[in-house]
Protein backbone atom coordinates (compact mmCIF):
# COMPACT_ATOMS: atom_id res chain seq x y z
CA UNK A 1 0.00 0.00 0.00
CA UNK A 2 2.77 2.45 0.94
CA UNK A 3 4.25 2.12 -2.52
CA UNK A 4 1.17 3.74 -3.98
CA UNK A 5 0.97 6.72 -1.61
CA UNK A 6 1.70 10.11 -3.24
CA UNK A 7 2.22 13.21 -1.13
CA UNK A 8 2.14 15.57 -4.16
CA UNK A 9 5.15 17.47 -2.87
CA UNK A 10 6.50 19.76 -5.62
CA UNK A 11 10.06 19.19 -6.80
CA UNK A 12 12.29 21.89 -5.29
CA UNK A 13 13.88 22.43 -8.70
CA UNK A 14 10.56 23.78 -9.93
CA UNK A 15 10.34 26.29 -7.07
CA UNK A 16 13.90 27.62 -6.84
CA UNK A 17 16.59 28.83 -9.20
CA UNK A 18 20.22 27.71 -9.39
CA UNK A 19 21.11 30.17 -6.62
CA UNK A 20 18.39 29.04 -4.21
CA UNK A 21 16.17 32.06 -4.82
CA UNK A 22 12.51 31.74 -5.87
CA UNK A 23 12.06 30.63 -9.47
CA UNK A 24 11.91 33.49 -11.96
CA UNK A 25 9.23 33.53 -14.66
CA UNK A 26 10.06 36.60 -16.76
CA UNK A 27 9.86 36.43 -20.55
CA UNK A 28 10.50 38.67 -23.56
CA UNK A 29 6.98 40.04 -23.08
CA UNK A 30 7.44 40.95 -19.42
CA UNK A 31 10.92 42.42 -19.99
CA UNK A 32 9.62 44.47 -22.92
CA UNK A 33 6.77 45.76 -20.75
CA UNK A 34 9.21 46.87 -18.05
CA UNK A 35 11.55 48.49 -20.62
CA UNK A 36 8.77 50.32 -22.42
CA UNK A 37 7.39 51.52 -19.08
CA UNK A 38 10.83 52.88 -18.17
CA UNK A 39 11.78 54.27 -21.60
CA UNK A 40 8.55 55.74 -22.99
CA UNK A 41 7.99 58.13 -20.15
CA UNK A 42 7.07 61.79 -19.94
CA UNK A 43 10.23 62.49 -21.95
CA UNK A 44 8.37 61.74 -25.19
CA UNK A 45 6.29 64.88 -24.67
CA UNK A 46 9.33 67.15 -24.93
CA UNK A 47 10.66 65.62 -28.16
CA UNK A 48 8.79 68.04 -30.45
CA UNK A 49 10.45 70.91 -28.56
CA UNK A 50 13.84 69.16 -28.75
CA UNK A 51 13.45 68.57 -32.49
CA UNK A 52 12.52 72.24 -32.92
CA UNK A 53 15.83 73.32 -31.33
CA UNK A 54 17.89 71.07 -33.62
CA UNK A 55 16.01 71.31 -36.91
CA UNK A 56 14.86 68.85 -39.54
CA UNK A 57 18.28 67.29 -40.17
CA UNK A 58 19.93 67.21 -36.75
CA UNK A 59 16.73 66.45 -34.79
CA UNK A 60 15.76 63.08 -36.34
CA UNK A 61 19.46 62.18 -36.77
CA UNK A 62 20.17 62.64 -33.05
CA UNK A 63 17.10 60.57 -32.14
CA UNK A 64 18.33 57.68 -34.29
CA UNK A 65 21.89 58.06 -33.00
CA UNK A 66 20.79 57.84 -29.36
CA UNK A 67 18.70 54.79 -30.21
CA UNK A 68 21.63 52.91 -31.74
CA UNK A 69 24.03 53.86 -28.95
CA UNK A 70 21.50 52.84 -26.26
CA UNK A 71 20.82 49.50 -27.95
CA UNK A 72 24.51 48.72 -28.47
CA UNK A 73 25.58 49.54 -24.91
CA UNK A 74 22.52 47.73 -23.50
CA UNK A 75 23.65 44.60 -25.33
CA UNK A 76 27.13 44.98 -23.81
CA UNK A 77 25.62 45.45 -20.35
CA UNK A 78 23.28 42.46 -20.62
CA UNK A 79 26.27 40.23 -21.46
CA UNK A 80 27.79 41.14 -18.08
CA UNK A 81 24.81 39.85 -16.06
CA UNK A 82 26.47 36.50 -15.37
CA UNK A 83 30.14 35.95 -14.60
CA UNK A 84 31.77 33.74 -17.26
CA UNK A 85 29.19 31.26 -18.61
CA UNK A 86 25.88 32.83 -19.73
CA UNK A 87 23.80 29.89 -18.42
CA UNK A 88 25.62 28.66 -15.32
CA UNK A 89 27.84 31.54 -14.25
CA UNK A 90 27.23 33.48 -11.03
CA UNK A 91 24.42 36.01 -11.35
CA UNK A 92 24.68 39.71 -10.53
CA UNK A 93 21.36 40.94 -9.20
CA UNK A 94 21.86 44.71 -9.51
CA UNK A 95 23.77 47.21 -11.62
CA UNK A 96 26.15 47.90 -8.71
CA UNK A 97 26.91 44.20 -8.30
CA UNK A 98 27.86 43.98 -11.97
CA UNK A 99 30.23 46.92 -11.56
CA UNK A 100 31.65 45.32 -8.38
CA UNK A 101 32.28 42.04 -10.21
CA UNK A 102 34.13 43.53 -13.18
CA UNK A 103 35.58 46.90 -12.11
CA UNK A 104 35.47 47.09 -8.31
CA UNK A 105 37.01 49.83 -6.18
CA UNK A 106 35.95 53.42 -6.65
CA UNK A 107 33.90 52.52 -9.71
CA UNK A 108 31.32 50.85 -7.45
CA UNK A 109 30.90 53.92 -5.25
CA UNK A 110 30.66 56.31 -8.20
CA UNK A 111 28.19 54.00 -9.96
CA UNK A 112 25.99 53.78 -6.87
CA UNK A 113 26.01 57.54 -6.29
CA UNK A 114 25.14 58.31 -9.92
CA UNK A 115 22.54 55.56 -10.23
CA UNK A 116 20.64 56.34 -7.06
CA UNK A 117 20.80 60.12 -7.39
CA UNK A 118 19.39 59.64 -10.88
CA UNK A 119 16.59 57.41 -9.58
CA UNK A 120 15.66 60.03 -6.98
CA UNK A 121 15.65 62.64 -9.74
CA UNK A 122 13.48 60.44 -11.94
CA UNK A 123 10.97 60.06 -9.11
CA UNK A 124 10.85 63.85 -8.74
CA UNK A 125 10.51 64.32 -12.49
CA UNK A 126 7.65 61.85 -12.70
CA UNK A 127 5.86 63.51 -9.78
CA UNK A 128 6.18 66.93 -11.40
CA UNK A 129 5.01 65.64 -14.77
CA UNK A 130 1.99 63.82 -13.36
CA UNK A 131 0.83 66.90 -11.45
CA UNK A 132 1.19 69.03 -14.60
CA UNK A 133 -0.99 66.55 -16.48
CA UNK A 134 -3.63 66.56 -13.74
CA UNK A 135 -3.70 70.36 -13.82
CA UNK A 136 -3.97 70.22 -17.63
CA UNK A 137 -7.15 68.12 -17.35
CA UNK A 138 -8.76 70.78 -15.19
CA UNK A 139 -7.55 73.62 -17.40
CA UNK A 140 -8.71 72.00 -20.67
CA UNK A 141 -12.26 71.78 -19.37
CA UNK A 142 -12.06 75.40 -18.21
CA UNK A 143 -10.82 76.60 -21.60
CA UNK A 144 -13.55 74.60 -23.33
CA UNK A 145 -16.23 76.34 -21.27
CA UNK A 146 -14.74 79.84 -21.09
CA UNK A 147 -12.67 80.26 -24.23
CA UNK A 148 -9.02 79.69 -25.06
CA UNK A 149 -7.94 83.12 -23.80
CA UNK A 150 -9.59 82.83 -20.39
CA UNK A 151 -7.32 83.18 -17.35
CA UNK A 152 -7.05 79.85 -15.53
CA UNK A 153 -4.67 79.70 -12.59
CA UNK A 154 -4.62 76.29 -10.92
CA UNK A 155 -2.23 75.30 -8.13
CA UNK A 156 -0.19 72.14 -8.74
CA UNK A 157 0.36 71.49 -5.03
CA UNK A 158 -2.82 69.47 -4.26
CA UNK A 159 -2.18 67.26 -7.28
CA UNK A 160 1.44 66.64 -6.30
CA UNK A 161 0.20 65.56 -2.87
CA UNK A 162 -2.45 63.28 -4.39
CA UNK A 163 0.18 61.56 -6.53
CA UNK A 164 2.50 61.24 -3.53
CA UNK A 165 -0.18 59.58 -1.39
CA UNK A 166 -0.87 57.02 -4.12
CA UNK A 167 2.84 56.25 -4.49
CA UNK A 168 3.15 55.78 -0.71
CA UNK A 169 0.63 52.95 -0.94
CA UNK A 170 2.08 51.35 -4.07
CA UNK A 171 5.65 51.63 -2.76
CA UNK A 172 4.92 48.77 -0.36
CA UNK A 173 4.93 46.37 -3.35
CA UNK A 174 8.03 44.25 -2.81
CA UNK A 175 9.79 43.82 -6.17
CA UNK A 176 9.67 43.83 -9.98
CA UNK A 177 8.00 40.44 -10.09
CA UNK A 178 5.06 41.84 -8.12
CA UNK A 179 4.49 44.87 -10.34
CA UNK A 180 4.19 43.22 -13.76
CA UNK A 181 0.51 44.18 -13.95
CA UNK A 182 1.48 47.78 -13.19
CA UNK A 183 4.16 47.78 -15.91
CA UNK A 184 1.78 46.34 -18.52
CA UNK A 185 -0.87 48.94 -17.66
CA UNK A 186 1.75 51.68 -17.77
CA UNK A 187 3.08 50.48 -21.14
CA UNK A 188 -0.45 50.53 -22.60
CA UNK A 189 -0.97 54.05 -21.25
CA UNK A 190 2.33 55.25 -22.75
CA UNK A 191 1.20 54.10 -26.19
CA UNK A 192 -2.18 55.74 -25.60
CA UNK A 193 -0.96 59.27 -24.88
CA UNK A 194 1.85 59.05 -27.43
CA UNK A 195 -0.64 58.00 -30.10
CA UNK A 196 -2.96 60.86 -29.16
CA UNK A 197 -0.10 63.36 -29.31
CA UNK A 198 0.91 61.95 -32.69
CA UNK A 199 -2.69 62.02 -33.98
CA UNK A 200 -3.19 65.62 -32.92
CA UNK A 201 0.09 66.59 -34.58
CA UNK A 202 -0.94 64.92 -37.84
CA UNK A 203 -4.36 66.62 -37.67
CA UNK A 204 -2.72 70.01 -37.06
CA UNK A 205 -0.44 69.59 -40.10
CA UNK A 206 -3.44 68.61 -42.22
CA UNK A 207 -5.39 71.60 -40.94
CA UNK A 208 -2.75 74.22 -41.73
CA UNK A 209 -1.82 72.49 -44.99
CA UNK A 210 1.95 72.76 -44.65
CA UNK A 211 4.94 71.42 -42.74
CA UNK A 212 6.47 73.99 -40.43
CA UNK A 213 10.05 74.18 -39.17
CA UNK A 214 13.43 74.60 -40.81
CA UNK A 215 16.63 72.71 -41.50
CA UNK A 216 18.58 74.62 -38.84
CA UNK A 217 15.92 74.62 -36.12
CA UNK A 218 14.59 77.37 -33.85
CA UNK A 219 15.26 80.80 -35.35
CA UNK A 220 14.00 82.88 -32.42
CA UNK A 221 16.21 84.49 -29.77
CA UNK A 222 19.92 85.29 -29.81
CA UNK A 223 22.64 83.01 -31.15
CA UNK A 224 23.80 82.10 -27.64
CA UNK A 225 20.22 81.22 -26.65
CA UNK A 226 20.02 78.92 -29.65
CA UNK A 227 23.26 77.19 -28.62
CA UNK A 228 22.06 76.64 -25.03
CA UNK A 229 18.70 75.31 -26.19
CA UNK A 230 20.36 72.99 -28.72
CA UNK A 231 22.50 71.56 -25.92
CA UNK A 232 19.43 71.30 -23.68
CA UNK A 233 17.64 69.38 -26.44
CA UNK A 234 20.39 66.74 -26.26
CA UNK A 235 19.57 66.25 -22.58
CA UNK A 236 15.87 65.88 -23.37
CA UNK A 237 16.58 63.18 -25.96
CA UNK A 238 19.05 61.42 -23.65
CA UNK A 239 16.38 61.30 -20.93
CA UNK A 240 13.89 59.87 -23.40
CA UNK A 241 16.17 56.83 -23.84
CA UNK A 242 17.12 56.50 -20.19
CA UNK A 243 16.68 53.04 -18.65
CA UNK A 244 20.16 51.49 -18.33
CA UNK A 245 20.18 52.13 -14.57
CA UNK A 246 17.49 49.46 -14.10
CA UNK A 247 18.42 47.11 -16.97
CA UNK A 248 20.14 44.51 -14.76
CA UNK A 249 17.25 44.54 -12.29
CA UNK A 250 14.84 43.86 -15.16
CA UNK A 251 17.11 41.12 -16.55
CA UNK A 252 17.13 39.47 -13.13
CA UNK A 253 13.41 38.73 -13.50
CA UNK A 254 13.94 36.54 -16.60
CA UNK A 255 13.66 32.77 -16.44
CA UNK A 256 16.55 30.59 -17.59
CA UNK A 257 17.11 28.71 -19.86
CA UNK A 258 17.42 30.28 -22.36
CA UNK A 259 20.24 32.53 -21.17
CA UNK A 260 18.93 35.76 -19.67
CA UNK A 261 21.25 37.80 -21.89
CA UNK A 262 19.74 36.24 -25.02
CA UNK A 263 16.20 37.08 -23.92
CA UNK A 264 17.19 40.58 -22.77
CA UNK A 265 18.83 41.42 -26.09
CA UNK A 266 15.64 40.47 -27.96
CA UNK A 267 13.46 42.44 -25.54
CA UNK A 268 15.78 45.46 -25.81
CA UNK A 269 15.76 45.31 -29.61
CA UNK A 270 11.97 45.07 -29.82
CA UNK A 271 11.38 47.78 -27.20
CA UNK A 272 13.85 50.29 -28.62
CA UNK A 273 12.66 49.73 -32.21
CA UNK A 274 9.07 50.45 -31.16
CA UNK A 275 10.18 53.35 -28.96
CA UNK A 276 12.30 54.99 -31.66
CA UNK A 277 9.53 54.75 -34.24
CA UNK A 278 7.11 56.37 -31.81
CA UNK A 279 9.65 59.04 -30.84
CA UNK A 280 10.35 59.91 -34.48
CA UNK A 281 6.65 60.23 -35.24
CA UNK A 282 5.81 62.30 -32.13
CA UNK A 283 8.86 64.54 -32.35
CA UNK A 284 8.66 65.14 -36.09
CA UNK A 285 4.90 65.62 -36.37
CA UNK A 286 4.91 67.86 -33.31
CA UNK A 287 7.61 70.01 -34.91
CA UNK A 288 5.82 69.94 -38.28
CA UNK A 289 2.64 71.19 -36.57
CA UNK A 290 4.15 74.02 -34.47
CA UNK A 291 7.57 74.82 -35.92
CA UNK A 292 9.59 77.21 -33.75
CA UNK A 293 6.61 77.50 -31.39
CA UNK A 294 6.69 73.80 -30.41
CA UNK A 295 5.69 73.61 -26.72
CA UNK A 296 7.97 72.13 -24.05
CA UNK A 297 5.26 69.61 -23.23
CA UNK A 298 3.14 68.66 -26.21
CA UNK A 299 -0.04 67.84 -24.28
CA UNK A 300 0.01 70.20 -21.31
CA UNK A 301 1.26 73.51 -22.74
CA UNK A 302 -1.85 73.79 -24.88
CA UNK A 303 -0.48 73.73 -28.35
CA UNK A 304 -3.75 71.85 -28.80
CA UNK A 305 -7.08 72.88 -27.24
CA UNK A 306 -9.58 70.62 -28.97
CA UNK A 307 -11.01 68.09 -28.80
CA UNK A 308 -10.68 68.77 -25.11
CA UNK A 309 -11.97 65.33 -24.08
CA UNK A 310 -9.20 63.67 -26.10
CA UNK A 311 -6.62 65.83 -24.36
CA UNK A 312 -8.13 64.78 -21.04
CA UNK A 313 -7.80 61.10 -21.98
CA UNK A 314 -4.16 61.64 -22.98
CA UNK A 315 -3.28 63.41 -19.75
CA UNK A 316 -5.06 60.82 -17.62
CA UNK A 317 -3.08 58.16 -19.48
CA UNK A 318 0.12 60.05 -18.65
CA UNK A 319 -0.75 60.02 -14.95
CA UNK A 320 -1.56 56.29 -14.96
CA UNK A 321 1.67 55.55 -16.80
CA UNK A 322 3.79 57.62 -14.41
CA UNK A 323 2.22 55.91 -11.41
CA UNK A 324 3.70 52.64 -12.73
CA UNK A 325 6.95 54.17 -14.04
CA UNK A 326 7.65 55.69 -10.61
CA UNK A 327 7.53 52.24 -9.02
CA UNK A 328 9.58 50.54 -11.75
CA UNK A 329 12.28 53.20 -11.42
CA UNK A 330 12.37 53.26 -7.62
CA UNK A 331 12.44 49.51 -6.95
CA UNK A 332 16.26 49.22 -7.30
CA UNK A 333 16.74 52.02 -4.77
CA UNK A 334 14.21 50.53 -2.34
CA UNK A 335 15.82 47.09 -2.56
CA UNK A 336 19.35 48.46 -2.17
CA UNK A 337 18.58 50.39 1.03
CA UNK A 338 16.68 47.47 2.58
CA UNK A 339 19.41 44.98 1.71
CA UNK A 340 22.08 47.19 3.27
CA UNK A 341 19.96 47.70 6.39
CA UNK A 342 19.72 43.92 6.87
CA UNK A 343 23.49 43.52 6.35
CA UNK A 344 24.30 46.22 8.89
CA UNK A 345 21.69 45.27 11.51
CA UNK A 346 20.88 41.54 11.03
CA UNK A 347 19.59 41.15 14.58
CA UNK A 348 17.20 44.10 14.51
CA UNK A 349 13.59 42.93 14.65
CA UNK A 350 12.48 46.36 13.42
CA UNK A 351 14.38 45.79 10.17
CA UNK A 352 13.98 42.04 9.63
CA UNK A 353 10.63 41.02 11.12
CA UNK A 354 7.82 40.34 8.64
CA UNK A 355 4.23 40.44 9.88
CA UNK A 356 1.84 38.40 7.74
CA UNK A 357 -1.52 40.10 7.39
CA UNK A 358 -4.18 37.73 5.97
CA UNK A 359 -6.18 38.96 2.97
CA UNK A 360 -9.25 36.94 2.02
CA UNK A 361 -8.77 35.23 -1.32
CA UNK A 362 -5.14 36.36 -1.68
CA UNK A 363 -1.74 35.59 -0.25
CA UNK A 364 -1.04 37.28 3.10
CA UNK A 365 0.46 40.78 2.88
CA UNK A 366 3.96 40.97 4.36
CA UNK A 367 4.26 44.06 6.54
CA UNK A 368 7.74 45.21 7.53
CA UNK A 369 7.94 48.35 9.68
CA UNK A 370 11.34 49.46 8.37
CA UNK A 371 10.15 49.09 4.76
CA UNK A 372 6.92 50.92 5.57
CA UNK A 373 8.66 53.87 7.23
CA UNK A 374 11.67 54.20 4.88
CA UNK A 375 9.66 54.01 1.66
CA UNK A 376 7.06 56.42 3.03
CA UNK A 377 9.75 58.94 3.99
CA UNK A 378 11.28 58.62 0.50
CA UNK A 379 7.97 59.36 -1.23
CA UNK A 380 7.24 62.28 1.09
CA UNK A 381 10.68 63.76 0.36
CA UNK A 382 10.31 63.51 -3.43
CA UNK A 383 6.82 64.99 -3.13
CA UNK A 384 8.05 68.03 -1.18
CA UNK A 385 10.87 68.64 -3.64
CA UNK A 386 8.39 68.37 -6.53
CA UNK A 387 6.27 71.10 -4.98
CA UNK A 388 9.29 73.38 -4.68
CA UNK A 389 10.81 72.63 -8.11
CA UNK A 390 8.11 72.68 -10.81
CA UNK A 391 10.45 72.82 -13.84
CA UNK A 392 9.44 69.88 -16.02
CA UNK A 393 11.77 70.40 -18.97
CA UNK A 394 14.81 71.42 -16.94
CA UNK A 395 14.55 68.45 -14.57
CA UNK A 396 14.12 66.06 -17.51
CA UNK A 397 17.08 67.54 -19.42
CA UNK A 398 19.44 67.57 -16.44
CA UNK A 399 18.60 63.96 -15.60
CA UNK A 400 19.25 62.92 -19.19
CA UNK A 401 22.61 64.68 -19.25
CA UNK A 402 23.61 63.36 -15.80
CA UNK A 403 22.76 59.71 -16.46
CA UNK A 404 23.53 59.12 -20.13
CA UNK A 405 27.32 58.88 -20.31
CA UNK A 406 28.23 57.09 -17.05
CA UNK A 407 25.39 54.56 -16.79
CA UNK A 408 24.42 54.04 -20.43
CA UNK A 409 27.88 54.22 -22.03
CA UNK A 410 30.96 54.29 -19.77
CA UNK A 411 30.29 51.43 -17.33
CA UNK A 412 28.86 48.99 -19.94
CA UNK A 413 31.86 49.59 -22.24
CA UNK A 414 34.46 49.26 -19.48
CA UNK A 415 32.87 46.08 -18.10
CA UNK A 416 32.61 44.56 -21.56
CA UNK A 417 36.32 45.26 -22.13
CA UNK A 418 37.23 43.51 -18.87
CA UNK A 419 34.87 40.57 -19.43
CA UNK A 420 36.22 39.86 -22.91
CA UNK A 421 39.87 40.69 -22.16
CA UNK A 422 40.04 43.24 -24.99
CA UNK A 423 43.64 44.33 -25.34
CA UNK A 424 44.45 47.98 -24.67
CA UNK A 425 45.15 49.96 -27.86
CA UNK A 426 43.68 47.20 -30.03
CA UNK A 427 41.35 48.30 -32.83
CA UNK A 428 38.22 47.30 -30.91
CA UNK A 429 39.44 48.96 -27.70
CA UNK A 430 40.13 52.23 -29.56
CA UNK A 431 36.68 52.19 -31.21
CA UNK A 432 34.95 51.60 -27.88
CA UNK A 433 36.92 54.42 -26.23
CA UNK A 434 36.12 56.80 -29.09
CA UNK A 435 32.42 56.01 -28.66
CA UNK A 436 32.68 56.63 -24.91
CA UNK A 437 34.58 59.89 -25.43
CA UNK A 438 32.08 61.21 -27.98
CA UNK A 439 29.18 60.44 -25.65
CA UNK A 440 30.97 62.17 -22.78
CA UNK A 441 31.24 65.35 -24.86
CA UNK A 442 27.52 65.13 -25.69
CA UNK A 443 26.62 64.67 -22.00
CA UNK A 444 28.73 67.66 -20.93
CA UNK A 445 27.16 69.85 -23.60
CA UNK A 446 23.67 68.70 -22.57
CA UNK A 447 24.41 69.38 -18.90
CA UNK A 448 25.69 72.91 -19.62
CA UNK A 449 22.63 73.76 -21.71
CA UNK A 450 20.22 72.26 -19.16
CA UNK A 451 21.72 74.15 -16.21
CA UNK A 452 21.64 77.36 -18.25
CA UNK A 453 17.91 76.79 -18.82
CA UNK A 454 17.35 76.11 -15.10
CA UNK A 455 19.16 79.30 -14.08
CA UNK A 456 17.04 81.26 -16.55
CA UNK A 457 13.80 79.84 -15.12
CA UNK A 458 14.86 80.38 -11.51
CA UNK A 459 15.17 84.11 -12.17
CA UNK A 460 11.40 84.40 -12.56
CA UNK A 461 10.37 81.54 -10.26
CA UNK A 462 7.93 82.12 -7.41
CA UNK A 463 7.44 79.17 -5.02
CA UNK A 464 3.96 77.68 -4.66
CA UNK A 465 2.57 79.78 -7.51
Amino acid sequence: MADHVSLNVPDESTCFDDDGRPKRSGTILTASAHIITAVISCGVLSLAWATAQLGWIAGPSVLILFSFVTYYTSVLLSDCYRIEDQLTGRRNYTYMEVVQSYLGGGHVISCGVIQYINLVGVAIGYTISSSISMVAVKRSSYFHNNGHDAACNVSRTPYVIMFGVLEMILSQILNFGKILWLSIAAAVMSFTYSAIGLGLGVAKVAQIGKIQGSITGNRTGTEIDKVWKSFQALGAIAFAYSYSDILIEIQDTLKSPPAEAKTMKKATGISLAVTTLLYMLCGCFGYAAFGDESPENLLTRFGFYDPYWLLDIANIAIVIHLVGAYQVSCQPLFIFVEKKAVEWYPDSKFITKEIHIPIHGYKPFKLNFFRLIWRTIFVITTTIISVLMPFFNNIVDILGAFEFWPLTVFFPIEMYIVKNNIAKWSGKWICLQLLSGACLVISIAAAVGSFAGLVSDLKVYKPFK
